[in-house]
């Protein structure tokens, strides 16, 4: 066995860096939190080129005494905790004395700092971690930190930083969340010389908010608060109307601390659960209060995470103070006509309540029928379901590849994505007979062949072929056909433009990398521009994509980017399979026979077999089983 050695402090200092400080938005992290635990009421942020060649953090807090000044870089020195009973009951942002160590040791860093009421200030430089230079200083009350060259002596690190528009929008959402955290707090962020953002840190939640978002999302707020002697929530959630087509939207913070937690995240949907449609999700501003010995911050590095003493305590003050406000909006203004007011609010921690969204995408919207038209349901680009063909026959043998042109004519906006057929097919997929076009759509069974006979659930064809009945999840194998379409060299998204320019708030990270990948969006149909810090303009977005499910599409395509290191195979296929989830037949819609007929036939002749995501399509229940659970055997 190879001999044991302790590491050089050096060396030991760039492992706990790569913990704490994995790239600039973790720095103006660190740095804010500093800030706000030294009593600031004024916070700056400027960067330059996303970060890495320049941060300066500017604060109006207690400041720090010159004898301390060197001792705040050393590792494990922190003025916020002095015993070990201290770490059950932590009441500030940092706690470990690990954030200014663990900057300075990649970087060069510059500190001036004056306690208040002192007479002078200090300057302090180092690099890497050493020290270069102290003198006396004359500078303003609190404290001013410079990092500069982030990285310069760790290249390998350098390789796993994006664009500078990538990082410079990490530190624009750090800093966001860092002001809703704090609405008594002034932060501002200064990005290459212009002002992105500016909250007023008045302590109003909602000026804080609004500074940050606007007026129109501020009008789809709706108040939220409950407490008792274990918790307090405190805050804003979304009303039903103003749902959004992702997550981007939904910040909680927990004694201050901005965390990202299933568990609120699951409070807050759970209350929406039978009121928004599958594909939209709620946005909130949640502040959870809680005593702090009943809380664990110290579970994570980079203190995103906490533990609490009780789940059930926190689910269940998020849950009832979302679902309160809710019942309060339906109430006074009748947001929606089954109203949570008639919700039995019982706690859904220890047995979840119904309704909630499936995993493949199997809610239901209350906008009516979804035929299988690319666009359906768009008034802007699209025909109503139901429009005509044009001079299609509904007879006509189906042609199920997506986008691919009808006869010798193009698919027109308003076309179905393929054409439906009522023929009787063989299990080789071979046309043996068409139903009479006056008939009442039933026809003799032969031996190999099949006959759609309706659908159940407004989610499952029922077909009958020889002595089976099978049922076809048509969500599965619509899903299946678009993705197969995708996948082909060959496809057209066909993209369409929009009438008028749809703009979709996403993260700014999110934003930030649908940009960088504007090319493979273009060549899934989406045609994008920047339009503000964390905002995208779509001119255009492809004709099996309904606009209303546009933006949820490109929050799900940022995920999978995310995921798969952008767009490498297999980040392409999980685009690919988002698409064609988000393009496919909505379970709980109903589609016309002839259109029940087209899927059938393209599963009954074996070419559809399967999901993208590897789940079956279809299941045989033999005549043999029925006849048993009828005791006809």
């Amino acid at each position: 066995m190879p001999k044991i050695l302790e590491l050089d402090p050096h060396v030991a200092d760039l492992i706990a860096a790569g913990e704490v400080v994995e790239r600039p938005a973790s720095v103006v992290k660190e740095l804010i939190e500093n800030s706000i635990d030294a009593g600031a009421g004024s916070i700056t942020v400027e960067i330059s080129a996303g970060g890495l060649p320049y941060i300066r953090v500017t604060d109006d807090g207690c400041g720090i005494a010159p004898e301390d000044a060197a001792t705040a870089f050393l590792r494990h020195a922190t003025s916020k905790l002095r015993d070990a009973e201290g770490l059950g009951a932590i009441g500030t942002l940092g706690f470990r004395g690990e954030a200014l160590a663990a900057i300075a040791s990649v970087s060069r860093i510059e500190m001036l700092t004056r306690e208040v009421g002192a007479g002078e200030g200090v300057a302090i430089a180092l690099e890497a971690g050493q020290v270069k230079s102290t003198s006396p200083a004359g500078c303003p009350e609190g404290t001013t930190i410079i990092v500069r060259d982030l990285f310069f002596n760790t290249p390998a690190r350098l390789k796993f930083m994006k664009t500078d528009r990538a990082e410079s929008s990490g530190v624009a959402s750090t800093v966001l969340r860092s002001a809703l955290s704090r609405p008594d707090v002034s932060l501002r962020l200064i990005r290459d010389g212009k002002t992105e953002c500016h909250t007023p840190g008045d302590t109003k939640q909602e000026s804080c908010i609004y500074s940050l978002f606007g007026g129109e999302f501020v009008k789809g707020l709706l108040r939220a608060d409950t407490s008792d002697e274990a918790v307090s929530v405190d805050g804003y959630v979304s009303s039903p109307s103003a749902a959004r087509g992702n997550r981007s939207y939904q910040f909680f913070f927990v004694n201050g601390r901005p965390v990202k937690l299933k568990i609120l995240q699951a409070a807050l949907e759970q209350a929406y659960a039978k009121i928004l449609p599958q594909g939209k999700f709620p946005s909130c501003v949640l502040y959870i209060g809680i005593k702090p010995g009943s809380v664990d911050v110290n579970v994570h590095p980079a203190k995103t995470e906490v533990k609490f003493v009780s789940d059930k305590q926190i689910f269940d003050g998020v849950y009832y103070a979302v679902l309160g406000a809710i019942s309060r909006a339906a109430a006074i203004g009748g947001e929606q006509r089954d109203g949570p007011a008639s919700l039995n609010p019982r706690s859904p921690f220890a047995a979840p309540q119904g309704g909630g969204a499936s995993p493949q995408g199997g809610g239901a919207s209350p906008q009516g029928e979804m035929p299988l038209y690319p666009g359906s349901g768009s008034g802007v680009m699209s025909q109503q379901a139901g429009a005509p063909y044009g001079s299609g026959s509904p007879h006509a043998n189906a042609s199920l590849h997506g986008g691919a042109p009808y006869g010798s004519g193009s698919q027109l906006p308003g076309e179905p994505l393929y054409r439906a057929t009522n023929t009787i097919r063989s299990a080789d997929g071979e046309a043996v007979s068409e139903r009479g076009a006056g008939g009442d759509g039933s026809s003799a069974v032969f031996a190999g062949q099949h006959r759609v006979i309706g659908e159940a659930m407004k989610l499952y064809i029922i077909v009958e072929r020889g002595n089976s009945i099978w049922f076809i999840d048509k969500h599965a194998a619509h899903e299946r056909i678009h993705y197969d379409a995708l996948r082909d060299a060959g496809h057209d998204p066909m993209p369409q433009e929009l009438l008028t320019t749809l703009v979709c708030r996403l993260d700014p990270e999110e934003a930030a990398l649908l940009l960088e990948n504007s090319a493979l969006m273009a060549g899934l149909g989406f045609v994008i521009e920047s339009f503000g810090e964390g905002a995208i303009a779509v001119r255009s977005i492809p004709s099996a994509i309904d606009i209303g499910d546009a933006e949820s599409a490109l929050s799900e395509i940022c995920r999978d980017l995310k995921n798969s290191g952008r767009a490498q195979q297999a980040g392409l296929d999980a685009v690919w399979k988002t698409m064609a989830c988000k393009a496919a037949i909505k379970s709980g819609k109903s589609s016309q026979l002839r259109e029940l007929d087209a899927l059938a036939a393209r599963v009954m002749s074996g070419e559809v077999t399967h999901c993208p995501h590897g789940r079956p399509v279809a299941l045989e229940i033999p005549k043999s089983d029925l006849d048993k659970g009828f005791n006809r055997i």
